[in-house]
C-alpha cells in the first residue's frame, strides 16, 4: 500500500491505482504492526494494484514477505468495475490464526507504525541479503 515501501524494497518507483479484493480479510498480525489477508467472505480489503513490475522486482518482493506470506493470483476489481487477475501476498494457512479480527488501518500504520516497521520488519534485511547476493554473482561472472 505504501509506495515509500514499495520503492524501498523493489528499487522501482511504481505508482499504484486502487483495486478491491473481495471476500478476504486484512487484519494486524498479532504482536506486529504489519497486516496480513486471509480469506474471509463478505469481506473487503482496499488496496493498490501495482502493474509490469519486472521479475527482479517479484524476487525482491518474495524475499521480502517472508515464510509466512505466499504469492497467488486472485481477482481485483478496479475503479471502472472490471476484474482483472493480480498476484497478492495471503497469509499461508498455518499462520492465519495469527491475524487479528480487527481490520487493520493504513493510516494509522503511517502516522504511528511506519518507522518502526521500517526498522524491525526483517524483509528488508532478506531484501538487502538477496540483492547483495545476486550483486555477488554477477560480478563472478
Amino acid at each position: 500500500m505504501c509506495q515509500e515501501i514499495m520503492l524501498a524494497v523493489t528499487g522501482f518507483p511504481f505508482r499504484g491505482v486502487r483495486g478491491l479484493l473481495r471476500d478476504y480479510h486484512r487484519g494486524t498480525i498479532r504482536g506486529e504492526v504489519y497486516p496480513g489477508i486471509v480469506p474471509r467472505r463478505g469481506e473487503v480489503v482496499e488496496g493498490l494494484v501495482y502493474r509490469d513490475l519486472p521479475e527482479d522486482a517479484w524476487k525482491r518482493l518474495d524475499a521480502f514477505e517472508g515464510e509466512m506470506y505466499y504469492r497467488t493470483s486472485v481477482g481485483i476489481e478496479l475503479d471502472d468495475g472490471t476484474v482483472r487477475q493480480a498476484q497478492t501476498y495471503l497469509v499461508r494457512p498455518e499462520f492465519e490464526h495469527r491475524v487479528g479480527a480487527a481490520p487493520w488501518s493504513f493510516e494509522e500504520f503511517l502516522e504511528s507504525d511506519k518507522g518502526f516497521f521500517e526498522s524491525k520488519y526483517p524483509g528488508f534485511h532478506a531484501v538487502k541479503e538477496n540483492s547483495s547476493s545476486k550483486a555477488d554473482a554477477d560480478d563472478d561472472g
